[in-house]
């Protein structure tokens, strides 16, 4: 899928359609100390196996892709949809 980098569209903050530069969202470094983390690692530690059992049948073939958009105003950063979609490119226009 083509997708503009970018577009002209209503910013929350400025609360009027602006220009928006738009990158592609991406997950970041996990914290080791997070609660759910450290259950997990203490669950796994030990004799016996994996503790939760792992999905196999994935039914899902293409992860979901999440445009990032920044007001060129005020620098305010929104989520756009999502898209499932094989390719993502951003493109001028």
């Amino acid at each position: 899928m083509k997708y503009p980098r970018t577009l002209n569209r209503y910013c929350p903050k400025c609360r009027t359609h602006t220009k928006h530069n738009v990158s592609i969202y991406k997950k970041g470094k996990e914290n080791t100390q997070a609660q759910g983390k450290r259950r997990f690692e203490k669950k796994k530690k030990g004799y016996g196996s994996f503790p939760k059992e792992i999905f196999h049948k994935n039914a899902k073939i293409n992860k979901k892709t999440t445009p990032l958009l920044e007001c060129s105003e005020c620098g305010k950063k929104h989520y756009s949809k999502a898209y499932r979609v094989k390719k993502f490119e951003l493109q001028e226009v």
